[in-house]
């Protein structure tokens, strides 16, 4: 099945909100634990395509000694990122900006650590977004970027979505199938990070349904 691009910015009202409202807590919960396993204690890291902060915001408070700098080219995303940030008392250790992931305005390895979820099939030029985070993440930091992988067939996208957000409204489901037919396969993922500096970074099936690239320190 080729890839359906979908819109780069979830920059309605009604996108963002309906994002924010979805089941995210597991998948998140995942990803926070998986960046501590891969070492994460202390630093500066980068979050791209950081929606409404749910991730920086846990993994600022299971590592208190952490730092994000975390970035959306939604105006509206970054609104409500901005509430839960102050809503969770974490302003101290996490900074929104609105960033392109395609330009980064950051100097060459200056992060101790890059995370970013979901956000890669949003991204048309998702090789050029990557080239950027591989730029100015330190060449022995972290790195934790995960996303969807494009199904097969429609069939395989409609059934995930039947199994993963069953409970949610026909619009969220909406957004949710969308985004597996913007996502990338395995093997598109590996030829893409062949093309970075994320020199030690490998890309794994990290669940039925999400890819990810992964570097320890």
């Amino acid at each position: 099945m080729k890839r359906i691009v979908e819109p780069e910015v979830m920059d309605t009202v009604e996108a963002a909100e309906a994002y924010d409202a979805m089941a995210h807590g597991e998948v998140d919960e995942a990803f926070v634990d998986r960046v501590i396993e891969l070492g994460a204690k202390s630093g500066h890291f980068l979050d791209v395509g950081t929606g409404p902060a749910q991730i920086p915001i846990l993994f600022a408070t299971r590592c208190p000694n952490v730092k994000i700098t975390a970035i959306d080219l939604s105006e509206e995303m970054l609104k409500i990122a901005e509430q839960h940030v102050r809503d969770s008392d974490l302003s101290r250790q996490i900074k929104l900006e609105h960033i392109d992931a395609k330009d980064l305005p950051y100097p060459d390895n200056c992060f101790d650590g890059l995370i970013s979820n979901s956000i890669v099939h949003h991204i048309h030029d998702a090789l050029t977004a990557l080239k950027e985070m591989g730029r100015v993440v330190k060449p022995n930091g972290i790195i934790l970027i995960r996303d969807l992988i494009r199904p097969e067939n429609l069939a395989d996208a409609q059934r995930f979505v039947d199994t993963y957000a069953s409970e949610d409204t026909p619009y969220q489901q909406k957004l949710y199938y969308d985004s597996f037919l913007a996502a990338f396969t395995i093997a598109e993922v590996k030829e893409m990070i062949s093309q970075t500096d994320m020199t030690g970074g490998v890309v794994v099936q990290s669940s039925d349904r999400h890819w990810s690239i992964e570097r320890s320190i």
